[in-house]
């Protein structure tokens, strides 16, 4: 009996130890899994604190960038080109941030791409042509791209969208893009900008490169790349090269050292024979400016594009409504957006109007302003030019 007794009380005795230990067991799963997560929570409060210490220090940068940048606007009549001197606008100024953090400026010529909204079939063929495209090909990836871009546009080629048998139908929206990701959406050319994956291909990032989704009307010479030269002006491998010497001060023009072309007159008579300097202008138009700002391993990033008076502009247009188009009156047109501002609150009593400032008389507009995560990865390096 007392044996009996002793064997049960061994087995109460090892199942409440079994017990004991699966609590344990889910209690240290669970307090990992808090901690993962509360790790995890203090690193994004980090990053927002890190983000709002460093981006004062950004802005002040920006504002600087652009005090030199409008000094040299005014003095050469327009930007055009690094060879000015304003390559590094900090160490222009003499400004310096703040101890321990260092800041850096990356300024790259928006407008030294050819401007989408008013790229037409010749130029994108010619382009497609550069990446040795067939030409049938060429032709029909042009013809697919100002189909989805442009209302009431008629195809030049047997191209015939299958957008309304799509699973959820839809129609181009006969506007400009507004994002390259839309490319994923056009036929012909979701299959030449994307891999199997849908991810961007070389391509896709070749594309990026020579065109710009901001209105302006032509590419700057002064930045512009062997892609944009070719099928913007149709020059040769040797005409570029001519350019490219004139720019850099290399070759023939190695005792003129950098220079910076002012006139497409110059332009013509640089290339030589052939091509055509019409399509080019000689000022930047569009800028964008990249500012990082360092302190021990906490960064932040600032990217903007600014715009001179007269310069580039955003797109404002609207997508077409195919169903109201066939409806009538309704429909939208898809042209520009007159916007007409309300009028001013400082004209309702003298009294409001004494006490509002007035408008700053401010040298740039901002197109397009990301801060960090809001910024797109780097694209990898564009696929070689062919001639």
């Amino acid at each position: 009996m007392a044996l009996k007794r002793s064997r049960g009380l061994r087995s109460n005795r090892a199942s409440v130890l079994v017990i004991v230990l699966i609590t344990l067991l889910f209690t240290a799963a669970a307090l990992t899994a808090f901690i993962e997560k509360a790790g995890n929570d203090l690193l994004v409060d980090a990053h927002e604190v890190d983000a709002r210490r460093l981006r004062q220090e950004a802005f002040s940068a920006l504002e600087v960038t652009l005090a030199v940048l409008e000094d040299f606007r005014q003095a050469d009549n327009g930007l055009h080109g690094v060879a000015e001197g304003w390559g590094d606008p900090l160490g222009w100024a003499g400004w310096t941030p703040s101890e321990g953090r260092t800041v850096e400026v990356a300024l790259q010529d928006e407008s030294g791409k050819i401007p989408l909204p008013h790229a037409d079939m010749t130029t994108l063929t010619n382009l497609f042509l550069f990446w040795q495209m067939p030409q049938a090909d060429a032709e029909r990836l042009a013809d697919s791209m100002l189909g989805w871009m442009r209302n009431g546009y008629v195809y030049s080629t047997p191209v015939t969208p299958s957008y309304e048998q799509s699973p959820i139908p839809f129609d181009a929206p006969g506007r400009p893009l507004r994002s390259f990701s839309e490319l994923a959406a056009v036929d012909n050319a979701k299959d030449f900008f994307f891999d199997e994956n849908g991810r961007p291909n070389a391509y896709y990032w070749r594309f990026v490169a020579d065109f710009s989704i901001f209105n302006y009307r032509n590419p700057n010479v002064n930045s512009a790349n062997p892609d944009v030269l070719a099928a913007a002006g149709q020059y040769t491998g040797v005409q570029q090269q001519h350019i490219n010497d004139y720019l850099a001060g290399t070759g023939q023009f190695a005792q003129e050292g950098p220079q910076w072309f002012k006139d497409t007159t110059t332009l013509a008579s640089v290339a030589g024979l052939g091509g055509s300097a019409t399509p080019f202008t000689t000022t930047i138009t569009a800028l964008r400016i990249i500012i990082t700002v360092h302190e021990g391993k906490s960064q932040y990033h600032l990217s903007v594009v600014v715009s001179p008076r007269g310069g580039a502009t955003l797109n404002q247009t609207n997508a077409v409504n195919a169903t109201s188009g066939r409806t009538g009156a309704s429909a939208s047109t898809g042209g520009t957006i007159t916007s007409q501002a309300a009028p001013s609150s400082t004209t309702a009593t003298p009294s409001t109007a004494a006490t509002v400032p007035q408008n700053i008389n401010y040298p740039f507009t901002i197109l397009e302003l990301l801060e960090n995560d809001q910024i797109p990865p780097a694209s990898p390096p564009p696929a070689p030019s062919t001639s």
